[in-house]
């Protein structure tokens, strides 16, 4: 056995996942807890449990790591909590003041979330012009004028030219000291609006980034461990802990890729598609290269439209704690009380999964006058995955299904639209498998000219390469074994010089561990 262990956390709607993994990715122990209102809670009590099931005595001395896939910062956005005080100001006058800031934010979270906005002169053509110079008087009058929690900068296409952004950053730190700024073109892509969103809710999450952190070392301090802390990303991939307080927002989603990761790593299959059953819902996603494929729409969090790059997932309402009969509602964490199979009185989709022979779970038979009505509830669950299998496959019936979660034995031995369906052992906890075994990543996206071949567009797409490297190395990879994991160019219309938008990926394995 390898002397360095790590503990991958993910943090669910019903439940927390906790594994513990050696340095040759063997789980050496699973826990899985009710997650908390507060959330913190249940991360403690899972942490607690995964480690009272290590093997031997004192092996939870030799944790190195631990990685976290958590929704604290979905929470606070939905929930409208712990969310800082925001500056907004935008780079764009004369051109984009037409739609102020935060326009379509829902009230009360703008509310909640604006300290004041500005638009000012500045921002950038598609083509790197500027459309104006930047109004740095103007820059120092709004923020001297605005106390806030954190500044939030977004300049028009500043991924074709991050200059201005980067101007503004040095002026904030000279006129008003050490406030966090976040700048757009290190968050979002293409695209004004959502990727002002990003950058402002990014800003609002500082304070719930500083707070989990700290509960989560509070934690490990408590069980006498000196660990490193990594946060999972919503694409798949891991950030050190000082690189998820500066882009706290890159944790919304990182769930559902969590899951993907895992049922991958699991599986030994990197094409297929996942169904990470719950106890409330059945995510469906697409693995690609071993990574989540990736939603090409804008995502809404908390009723906010967002462009930075998410899995892409489709929901359906069946999990374990699903009542039969109801509309789409879930008894949740209560399932071991109210299930038939555990003494209660409601019927759920656990119970009909029992009735018809595919898992084993439970404490109580399931009453015979019940048996008809679950067999009907597990035929309209097959036709609903089914369906949900045929909108995520766009047709293709080559690949096999990845069934996993705790939920996962409510799926047909036999489903329309894949080669078979495979089921890993560890499915229960993939999400948190996942989050144990990821690589660091970075992303860089900006805009090229897609004109000629020469050597200066071949210039622009290495320096994007080093660029997305350097992301990653920032996110804790190991620089030597980094490397560029997609490319993709996709062509900009209605510009007088041809041009693309050119999207870079890199990731690589955190450093190996002595114990």
């Amino acid at each position: 056995m390898s002397l360095a262990l790590r503990v991958g956390i993910d943090v669910g709607g019903t439940n927390t996942d906790a594994v513990v993994l050696d340095d040759d990715d063997r789980v050496l122990a699973a826990a899985k807890r009710p997650t908390s209102p507060d959330v913190t809670e249940g991360l403690r009590a899972a942490l607690d449990a995964v480690l009272a099931e290590l093997p031997e005595p004192g092996l939870e001395k030799r944790v190195k790591r631990v990685m976290l896939g958590t929704t604290h910062a979905t929470n606070a956005i939905l929930e409208r909590r712990a969310l800082g005080r925001v500056a907004v100001l935008r780079l764009g006058a004369p051109a984009t003041t037409s739609v102020p800031p935060l326009s379509e934010w829902p009230d009360d979270l703008r509310d909640t979330v604006a300290a004041g906005t500005a638009i000012v002169r500045g921002g950038y053509f598609v083509d790197g012009r500027e459309i104006a110079p930047l109004d740095v008087d103007a820059v120092r009058r709004f923020v001297a004028a605005t106390p806030a929690d954190a500044i939030a900068v977004t300049g028009v296409f500043s991924p074709a030219s991050a200059d201005q952004e980067n101007r503004v950053a040095e002026v904030i730190r000279a006129e008003i000291g050490d406030v966090p700024v976040s700048l757009s073109h290190e968050i979002g892509s293409l695209g004004l609006l959502e990727r002002e969103n990003a950058t402002v809710l990014n800003a609002a999450l500082y304070g719930v980034a500083r707070d989990v952190t700290a509960a989560l070392r509070e934690a490990l301090a408590a069980r006498g461990l000196e660990v490193e802390t990594y946060f999972a990303q919503n694409d798949g991939t891991l950030m050190a802990v000082d690189y998820a307080a500066r882009y706290p927002v890159l944790t919304i989603g990182s769930g559902p890729a969590n899951s993907l990761r895992g049922a991958a790593y699991l599986s030994g299959v990197t094409d297929a598609i996942v169904a990470d059953v719950g106890g409330t819902s059945t995510d469906l996603g697409v693995l690609a290269g071993g990574f989540p494929r990736e939603s090409a729409a804008a995502v809404e969090i908390g009723g906010v439209a967002t462009n930075f790059r998410m899995p892409d997932i489709l929901s359906i309402a069946l999990g374990g704690g699903t009542i039969v009969g109801a509309e789409p509602r879930s008894v949740g964490y209560r399932i071991g009380t109210e299930a038939l199979v555990f003494g209660g009185s409601t019927p759920t989709m656990t119970d009909a999964a029992v009735a018809a022979g595919r898992g084993g779970v439970g404490t109580h038979p399931v009453p015979g006058e019940w048996r008809e009505r679950l067999a009907r509830a597990v035929r309209r669950a097959d036709e609903a995955v089914a369906d949900a299998v045929d909108r995520v496959t766009l047709g293709r019936v080559d690949r096999p299904l990845v069934a996993v979660g705790g939920g996962a034995f409510l799926l047909a031995a036999e489903v329309p639209g894949v080669r078979e369906v495979i089921r890993p052992a560890h499915a229960e906890v993939a999400n948190a498998v996942g989050a144990a075994i990821a690589l660091a990543g970075g992303r860089f996206e900006t805009i090229v000219s897609a004109s000629g071949g020469g050597s200066s567009r071949a210039t622009l797409i290495d320096n994007a390469k080093e660029e997305a490297a350097a992301r990653a190395v920032a996110a804790g990879a190991d620089p030597a074994s980094v490397q560029i994991v997609e490319l993709s160019e996709i062509p900009l219309s209605y510009l007088p010089e041809p041009a693309v938008r050119l999207h870079v990926k890199a990731a690589g394995p955190l450093a190996r561990q002595a114990g």
